[in-house]
């Protein structure tokens, strides 16, 4: 099966899950760092991307890197029953990063196909559903976490500023944004290796990823942010900031301008993905479970 087959156009069986279940980012994810059988299994009413590995199924895109997976189509003819009756006895079904409606699909397809299945969150994501005004969310979020943003937009403004968000493109913008992640300490600033940068700058060519500068008055960058954008929200993939200006907090006054835009382009949700730092529930997001679907072939 190749990339062409129209199901690839299908809806995702879980909302707002971003570019994650679909065509581009597969392909991208596939070509840049696949390994093993790609396996696409499909129907007219429903289509699944995995990967076969060392006797081991999974989604492609692996879960370091991919926030959401979900099944395309009919929640209730998928086409990983079919998939099963193929695979050799002993062969492992680890389906990650689902949210409830995908896992309950994907469980149900495993168990229609004979197999005995448990289902287990295993991650997080950290959603904020967007209200209509930005005045609106600020009130939302009480009046604490309300006052620090404002003191530290003001803060940065009054020390460096007037700063600004710019949308950049290209491979400079790459390039700028693995420069800053590589200053990062600990484990951040070693993720940003050069098969990774390679990786983001497919994203950014190929599969519509998005980056965002934050500069000072001067218009020398402070914090960048590379993300997606779809019709429904804003999905915020990976972030970086530099150092020498931690004390003014680059990282928060981005997101507050982020957040702002986001509400002044009727999107409805500024998704912050996988993870639980602290920070994404003190700006107001909620969590989201994602669930861990396992079978063996043959059990």
């Amino acid at each position: 099966m190749t990339w062409s087959s129209p199901s690839f156009d299908l809806p995702p069986v879980a909302d707002r899950v971003g570019p994650f279940p679909h065509r581009r980012w597969l392909q991208t994810w596939w070509e840049s760092r696949g390994r093993g059988e790609l396996v696409v299994a499909d129907t007219p009413e429903s289509l699944i991307c995995l990967t076969l590995v060392d006797g081991v199924v999974e989604f492609a895109g692996e879960a370091d890197l991919t926030d959401y997976h979900s099944p395309l189509g009919n929640r209730d003819t998928l086409a990983l029953a079919n998939l099963v009756a193929d695979l050799e006895p002993g062969t492992q079904l680890c389906l990650d990063s689902l949210p409830g409606e995908a896992a309950d699909a994907v469980a149900g397809a495993l168990t229609q196909a004979g197999l005995q299945t448990s289902v287990a969150q295993h991650e997080i994501a950290a959603v904020l559903d967007l209200p209509a005004t930005f005045d609106d969310y600020l009130a939302s979020i009480g009046k604490k976490e309300r006052h620090e943003m404002r003191r530290k937009r003001r803060r940065f403004d009054n020390e460096v500023g007037p700063g600004r968000v710019e949308r950049r493109e290209g491979p400079e913008a790459v390039s700028l944004f693995a420069r800053l992640h590589r200053l990062s300490a600990g484990d951040k600033g070693e993720f940003m290796t050069e098969d990774l940068e390679r990786f983001f700058l497919a994203l950014h060519t190929d599969a519509g990823g998005i980056i965002d500068v934050l500069v000072d008055g001067d218009g020398r960058p402070a914090s960048a942010i590379f993300s997606f954008e779809d019709e429904h929200g804003f999905y915020l993939y990976n972030s970086a900031f530099e150092p020498g200006l931690r004390t003014l907090s680059p990282g928060n006054v981005m997101l507050s301008h982020l957040i702002e835009r986001a509400i002044g382009r009727g999107l409805t949700v500024f998704d912050f993905l996988k993870g639980d730092e602290t920070y994404k529930f003190r700006l107001g997001a909620t969590e989201r479970p994602l669930y861990l679907v396992s079978a063996t072939v043959g059990r």
